[in-house]
């Protein structure tokens, strides 16, 4: 991302600034003298970030690592973007420096940048549709094997910087959000009262338990297993793996995109995958087996993991943190059917574990 071209900003942060130009500076870096031609928009899906699938007619495209016929440009056109800035700016550092040097199965990136006067950040990747992929669904609950090869894949993608000295002033990972610190940064606006109670009187908020709907509860267990992650080596995280992010590609391998990411101990991301993707029924009889599962692969790449018992106490803590990430999510970023099984699938495992019981215990 530091070679930008003054052909590739301003980023358009209108799609109507999005043009054959701009494209054709775009590619440069991955195909030099590539020309887009014509460009058409296919379809979009608006979100969190909106995703623009483009059809391109390209000229000179190399032999070698041609660009394909459709991609999807990735960037911030919703209403709430600017103020999302700091999501873009991530996502595009992300795919530019953090997935391919760490080895995570991701869509290829053929631009990253994020442009800080205009406060947008644009990725543009590969067509997984145009690939064969089978991408996972929120409401279809995962069995063990899925859960535990994507696990060994995370072992293996939080190995490559578990406890790493880049993570410190000076180094490259410098930029890399503390996640659990800087929680409340991101979840304040939401942790209001008039905020809170709408959530709580929404379906999602039905699908919990009601010691979990107590406002004051929820802001000091962020403290408090902040508090915890802050005593234990980090790593990176992809830091959104619901299964709406999640893909099997045609060769049966696990893939990742969606990638915010942030730092944090593995166990983190361990607690939040496992709580989005197993069925109340079935996570009771797996979650034991699985949490094992990645321990030992990553041991296997020679880091000193955590104690099973270490990691469990980790993993009821974290629990909290995919419970408020959906209790409060917004339903222009996930549809409600989502955010309500997310957060009925966190709510029964900490019932389960009595996090509460645990978080208390957490000294602040």
């Amino acid at each position: 991302m530091d070679a930008i071209t003054q052909a590739q900003r301003p980023l358009p942060v209108e799609i109507e600034e999005i043009s054959k130009e701009w494209l054709t500076a775009a590619f440069q870096d991955y195909a030099p003298g590539a020309e887009v031609r014509e460009f058409a928009i296919e379809d979009m899906m608006r979100s969190t970030c909106t995703k623009i699938r483009l059809r391109l007619d390209v000229a000179n495209n190399p032999g070698n690592r041609p660009i394909p016929p459709t991609v999807i440009l990735k960037g911030g056109y919703e209403p709430h973007s600017r103020h999302l800035h700091y999501i873009h700016e991530k996502e595009a550092r992300t795919y530019g420096e953090l997935l391919p040097e760490l080895g995570l199965r991701h869509p290829e990136a053929y631009f990253t940048d994020y442009d800080a006067e205009r406060k947008q950040g644009i990725v543009i990747m590969e067509d997984l549709v145009a690939r064969g992929v089978t991408f996972c669904s929120a409401l279809e609950p995962q069995g063990f094997e899925p859960v535990a090869r994507r696990l060994g894949d995370l072992a293996r993608f939080h190995a490559g910087s578990w406890d790493s000295p880049e993570f410190r002033p000076g180094g490259k990972w410098e930029w890399v959000d503390d996640i659990a610190a800087n929680q409340l940064n991101y979840f304040d606006e939401y942790l209001q009262p008039d905020v809170w109670r709408h959530y709580i009187r929404s379906s999602r908020g039905a699908a919990a338990s009601v010691r979990f709907h107590d406002l004051a509860w929820m802001r000091d267990a962020l403290q408090r297993y902040a508090a915890l992650a802050a005593t234990v080596p980090h790593c990176v995280l992809h830091g959104d793996t619901h299964l709406g992010n999640l893909y099997v590609d045609v060769d049966g391998t696990p893939g990742f995109f969606d990638s915010i990411g942030g730092r944090a101990p593995g166990m983190l991301e361990v607690s939040y995958h496992i709580g989005c993707a197993l069925d109340v029924a079935d996570r009771p009889q797996l979650e034991e087996r699985l949490i094992r599962h990645y321990l030992e692969e990553l041991s296997k790449t020679g880091v000193d993991a955590p104690s099973f018992e270490d990691a469990m106490r980790q993993y009821v803590a974290f629990l909290a943190y995919g419970y408020c990430v959906f209790i409060i999510n917004d339903a222009v970023f996930q549809v409600e059917a989502v955010n309500t099984a997310y957060t009925a699938r966190f709510s029964a495992a900490m019932l389960d574990h009595d996090t509460i019981g645990l978080l208390n215990k957490i000294p602040l």
